[in-house]
């Protein structure tokens, strides 16, 4: 019985292209860039240059400018996802990653396997875009994941805040000294933006939308509502917390009530590509006679669609809305 390495080379080139990517990135950006940092990022580059203007600046132009580029062919699929995980790679740094890590993939598959050229080539820019969206995916998963979790602890400190007497401005400036990334930068910039002129409801609105949150959105409208007709400030935004814990539990117990189907279809597309690398583990030369038919290829390229469908559909059944 022979054994074929491709797939395990294969596996092992897109596992080395995601360690490549989170290592340029933490070699461009430093420590501090990652979420699991103790010190929020802004405070971090606030102690290094001492000037709060142009670390706004800096962080605001980090936040925008993805959905700026949303112009630029093909990124478009990554502008809303690299937005949400505020990648510091500018568009043009990340299209330039998938194009040299598409190289680099080639190069090793050309000198661990033996496929055929545009089979090479193929894969190759498959792996070098796949991998840096995979990236950016886990990225944007994680980090909205941390804010979703920050934000009632945020606003309860808010609210302790208002209740001692301080104004609204003081009680954002702060979440953003005393919360950890990612909301801590969030509410920094927030700050400095309410430092410099800008109306605090208009900037928790941009925010909102920005990353695409729906207990920010609540926030956003609490606060301009309380703005333009008045009221307790604190007493709303307790009870906003409230709602959004509240949300959040229910939130928890529907995603543990939909795994096992979210898992059922991951496992149901998966199988017959682990069946598939399976036989060519174990026979190499198993399909060799099948491949040779004509109708080979778009069998396998309609099967693929399936599949995929198939993720689609479930993933929209178990994708129950809080």
């Amino acid at each position: 019985m022979t054994i074929s390495a491709e797939p395990i080379i294969y596996g092992l080139i897109f596992i080395g292209v995601l360690v490549l990517v989170e290592g340029l990135y933490l070699t461009v950006f430093g420590r501090s860039i990652s979420l699991n940092s103790r010190v929020n990022r802004r405070l971090d580059m606030l102690d290094k240059s001492g000037n709060r203007e142009e670390v706004m600046e800096t962080l605001r132009k980090e936040m925008q400018q993805h959905l700026k580029a949303r112009k630029i062919p093909l990124y478009s699929i990554l502008s809303t996802k690299a937005q949400k995980a505020a990648i510091a790679f500018s568009p043009k740094q990340l299209i330039m990653l998938m194009i040299g890590l598409s190289v680099l993939a080639f190069l090793g598959l050309s000198v661990g396997t033996s496929t055929s050229l545009p089979v090479r080539g193929l894969v190759s820019a498959v792996m070098g875009v796949g991998g840096v969206f995979t990236w950016i995916n886990m990225k944007a998963g994680k980090r909205m994941a941390m804010l979703e979790e920050q934000l009632p602890d945020a606003i309860e400190l808010m609210v302790r805040s208002l209740k001692v007497g301080h104004p609204f401005t003081s009680a954002i400036q702060i979440v953003a000294s005393e919360v950890a990334d990612p909301l801590g930068t969030e509410f920094g910039v927030l700050s400095d933006e309410a430092a410099y002129g800008r109306d605090i409801g208009e900037a928790l609105k941009d925010m909102a939308e920005r990353l695409d949150m729906q207990d920010m959105r609540f926030l956003a409208v609490a606060v301009t509502i309380q703005q333009q007709s008045g009221g307790n400030l604190a007493e709303i935004l307790a009870g906003l917390a409230k709602v959004i814990r509240a949300r959040f539990r229910l939130f928890r117990r529907v995603k543990a009530i939909t795994a096992e189907a979210k898992w059922s279809g991951k496992f149901l597309s998966g199988f017959p590509i682990l069946a598939l690398i399976g036989i060519q583990l174990l026979e190499p030369n198993y399909y060799d006679e099948a491949m040779e038919h004509p109708w080979f290829i778009p069998a396998a390229l309609i099967v693929g669609t399936f599949l995929i469908l198939n993720l689609i559909v479930m993933r929209a059944l178990v994708n129950i809305k809080v």
